[in-house]
């Protein structure tokens, strides 16, 4: 016998069986701040696919990838009054919260910090 005529069924992989325990712990570290599906999965040879149908299975709502901000009303007016530009900068914008807060950014603002002054506004 040849090593050509091996059994196909020993040749499939081996079903690999997970307790409860197994999964809830490797569902908890899924949930730990900063933790990626994809690398945790490698870690414990797990296809993603399965930890997130675990994930569900023990009842872990998949967040949305960001919480959206509620569409606000928006006027665009004429340039505003050069005391407000950065030198170099080319193009602002001011942003009038409804509760009379003004906000003005210009084009080369960095939009993670943009939108912690926005929230930090809106407490």
């Amino acid at each position: 016998m040849s090593g050509n005529d091996a059994d196909p069924a020993a040749l499939r992989r081996k079903r690999r069986s997970w307790s409860l325990d197994e999964k809830r712990r490797i569902v908890d570290e899924s949930l730990e701040d900063g933790a990626s599906i994809a690398e945790v999965a490698r870690r414990h040879d797990l296809n993603a696919n399965q930890l997130f149908t675990w994930r569900r299975q023990f009842g872990v709502e998949l967040a949305a990838p960001q919480e959206l901000a509620p569409i606000l009303p928006v006027t665009i007016t004429p340039d505003a009054t050069a005391e407000y530009s950065a030198p170099g900068s080319i193009g602002q914008m001011e942003i009038v919260l409804a509760e009379g807060d003004r906000i003005i950014v210009w084009a080369d603002v960095e939009t993670a910090a943009l939108s912690r002054v926005v929230k930090a506004l809106r407490r």
